[in-house]
């Protein structure tokens, strides 16, 4: 067994703690889900289109990681509701734009709300831990050949 078989134990504990903390104790969706009446998975198609678009169904799928049938359904959800707009593409017919609307981009400012207010866990540390977490955080997360 070589050495990359076996993770350092700190790193094993590094990780865990941090999924534990992002995915249980500081979980956002719930908050996001609730504020917003529709699951997390259209909301983030909601703030998809928002930044990125607009977009066809086809780029929204591929942003989402989704297929095309569940991108569909979505889709019409958020039309349904009025925070999205479906209109023909201008240089393709064959294919539609997505949209926000006023009400959606609403919707997305309180997402973006909710999800970037930091846990009161997280604000309550000093300020030489807070400035640690950020420099190892900003080198993991901007770092070539992360996986």
């Amino acid at each position: 067994m070589s050495s990359k078989d076996t993770e350092p134990e700190a790193a094993v504990r590094a990780w865990r703690a941090m999924r534990t903390y992002v995915l249980e104790s500081a979980d956002k969706r719930k908050q996001v889900m609730d504020a917003l009446g529709m699951s997390f998975f259209r909301a983030k198609a909601l703030r998809l289109i928002a930044t990125e678009g607009p977009l066809t169904l086809k780029q929204l799928s591929t942003g989402l990681m989704a297929d095309a049938p569940y991108t569909t359904i979505t889709v019409d959800h958020l039309v349904k509701r009025g925070l999205a707009t479906r209109t023909p593409h201008p240089e393709d017919r064959r294919s539609k734009l997505v949209q926000v609307t006023e009400e959606g981009a609403a919707a997305v400012a309180e997402m973006i709300r909710l999800t970037d207010t930091p846990p009161q866990a997280l604000r309550a540390l000093d300020a030489e831990d807070l400035a640690a977490l950020d420099r190892i955080l900003t080198k993991l997360t901007t770092q070539e050949g992360n996986s």
